[in-house]
């Protein structure tokens, strides 16, 4: 390989390490916070094991789509991240990646997603448009709403319905818009302890948000929030005939929220964010539940 050759794969490898950064591949967080409701979904409109190509596509689609709202997410922030203590070092805001280029990264992702999405029925592709303009506009909705949060949980939830449509090749019965319903209340609960640790920046910037909405009231309302959430999954384990393991993983899953009211009783920006990044097992709690509930 000669010296020119080396140069260019070089500033390509660059390239590419600062686009995975954009679309935080390093931090899996929200993949996760994703794929749980709509492993959920899969695991209850197959009353088991679903598919494994369906299994796949939606997987897959997890990981492209939720990289795909972190590009766009910072295309629309380009202009505040840098003023926030927290996001200050990103790509887009330290100017290493270029606006198109955040655009034509969470296209490509987007796209390549969309490609998995024709790997399922007709009705599943119809419902997937309305998942892409969820994902789209949700990064720009803090500039003129204080709910943002709300509108990230309908994004996150989207996979709900689909999977059902893509399982079953019809539309969701009650219990796949329960899951989706649970999925808003949930994200907005923990999305306004994200917004907890970012209020003070956001307050001097002009950044709506739930945690400045809620106030003062921040911690009791997402105590109601969690609530809602279990009592959510309760109605849901009841419609979908689940049983004993299901009932013991909601069990430890209202450990860990009373664990995440503890970690904000203060409202600490770092115990905040424990808080937000503890949901990753709330989530995984309530699937354990149900996958050995299916299982034995």
């Amino acid at each position: 390989m000669n010296t020119e050759t080396a140069d260019y794969a070089k500033g390509v490898r660059a390239r590419l390490i600062q686009y995975a950064l954009l679309a935080r591949l390093h931090r899996p967080i929200g993949t996760l916070l994703l794929l749980w409701p709509t492993l959920w979904a899969l695991w209850i409109a197959a009353e088991g094991p679903p598919d494994p190509l369906i299994l796949g596509v939606f997987v897959g689609g997890v990981f492209l789509m939720r990289a795909a709202g972190c590009a766009m997410n910072d295309f629309a922030d380009r202009h505040i991240d840098g003023r926030v203590q927290r996001t200050r070092d990103r790509p887009l805001a330290c100017r290493r990646v270029r606006p198109a280029e955040a655009v034509a990264v969470a296209m490509v992702l987007a796209f390549l997603a969309f490609c998995l999405v024709l790997l399922t029925n007709p009705l599943t592709v119809a419902l997937s448009v309305v998942g892409v303009l969820l994902a789209g506009t949700y990064p720009f909705m803090k500039r003129y709403h204080h709910l943002p949060q709300v509108h990230l949980g309908m994004a996150f939830g989207w996979g709900a319905p689909m999977a059902f449509a893509a399982q079953t090749g019809a539309l969701p019965p009650p219990v796949g818009w329960l899951i989706f319903c649970i999925t808003i209340l949930w994200a907005t609960a923990y999305d306004t302890m994200y917004a907890m640790v970012d209020r003070a920046d956001d307050l001097k910037i002009g950044v709506k948000s739930s945690a400045i909405l809620f106030g003062e009231a921040d911690r009791g309302i997402i105590g109601a929030l969690q609530a809602l959430v279990l009592l959510g999954l309760v109605l849901l384990g009841q419609q979908a005939g689940l049983g004993l393991w299901y009932h013991l993983g909601l069990t430890l899953a209202a450990a860990l929220a009373l664990y995440q009211q503890y970690l904000i009783h203060d409202r600490m920006p770092a115990d905040c964010f424990r808080a937000f990044l503890n949901n990753n097992w709330f989530g995984a709690a309530v699937f354990l539940g149900l996958l050995a509930d299916y299982a034995l």
